[in-house]
């Protein structure tokens, strides 16, 4: 007996991947013409390869019932790690793809909230679908701390702006996306109701943004001088989207940020029972661009993320 079980466990390491996918096919159609059929293959051919898988194991794997094939004991534990040899195998695939076209390493990336919450995400999705095991450094900053870094050669690229008094013909700069400001707070903040509000209704507010000179702050500014309205001087100012919300969920704070972030903390994924206000003056700040050190010689990794979040950008900026 125990020659007999020795003798079953060393044929059983004969099974090749087209055995391991008839196994998982049979064990979830439940009919071998349908297994077949998934796998391009005839009937008998189907019917002779599961023969062969028998008899390399030693024993039956499935049994013929009137609903069907259902998987022995045995069938039940090598359907179960098919699929996980199977997952592994095109994980290998991918990885081994990824090496031989030059999409592995490290990238490191800076981009404005908005930006990356819009843009710099999707891309990394699609570039994690192709090369899984890719380092992806992703910094959220002002524009001006970013440019710095990127200068210095800390990042591959960065989605911002050029500030002022920085030579832009160092650069190569692509795309232009207006940043669309919405202003946030918690659902149970008094103006919540208020149908198109003023500027001004908001002045006497705490307010929670970014510091002053930052593109988003000017912009919130501008549409208060533009009113005549006094500038709030209730104020906290971070970058920091963690303290935003915080204050929100505790206060009757005020937060303008970008419609990326807003559609993400108070429609796609309510965070903190956050809602928007109704402005009846549009608050929109100065474009933001993909911009590279010029003549910088990117990986191929880093190249790859950037064609993807050039196209993205592009596409969402027309």
């Amino acid at each position: 007996m125990v020659d007999m079980l020795f003798m079953a466990e060393i044929h059983i390491h004969r099974l090749q991947p087209k055995h391991l996918s008839l196994i998982r096919s049979i064990a979830e159609l439940g009919q071998l013409s349908l297994a077949a059929q998934e796998l391009a293959l005839t009937q008998p051919a189907a019917s002779r390869m599961l023969g062969e898988i028998e008899r390399y194991v030693g024993s039956p794997i499935f049994l013929r019932t009137p609903k069907g094939m259902e998987p022995t004991a045995v069938g039940s534990a090598l359907a179960r790690r098919a699929q996980n040899v199977l997952e592994e195998m095109r994980e290998a695939a991918r990885e081994v793809e990824a090496i031989q076209r030059g999409l592995t390493g490290t990238v490191r990336i800076g981009a404005v909230t908005g930006g990356a919450v819009g843009h710099v995400v999707p891309a990394i999705r699609a570039l994690k679908a192709e090369a899984s095991t890719v380092d992806i450094h992703v910094d959220v900053a002002p524009s001006g701390e970013m440019i710095r870094d990127l200068l210095s050669g800390q990042y591959d690229f960065v989605l911002g702006r050029i500030p002022a008094g920085i030579d832009a013909r160092q650069f190569t700069v692509e795309g232009a996306t207006m940043e669309e400001v919405e202003i946030v707070v918690h659902r149970s903040h008094p103006l919540v109701n208020v149908d198109r509000l003023n500027i001004s209704d908001m002045a006497h507010f705490p307010w929670v943004m970014q510091a002053p000179g930052t593109p988003l702050r000017q912009a919130v500014e501008n549409v208060f001088i533009d009113e005549g309205a006094p500038i709030p001087r209730n104020i906290v100012n971070t970058t920091s989207l963690l303290v935003m919300i915080a204050m929100l969920a505790s206060s009757n704070a005020i937060a303008p940020m970008s419609r990326e972030v807003s559609d993400l903390l108070c429609r796609q994924t309510p965070i903190g029972n956050l809602t928007t206000l109704r402005l009846d003056t549009p608050i929109v700040v100065t474009p933001y661009h993909l911009i590279t050190l010029g003549g910088k010689r990117l990986s191929p990794i880093a190249t790859r993320l950037r064609e993807l979040l050039l196209g993205h950008f592009l596409s969402r900026g027309r």
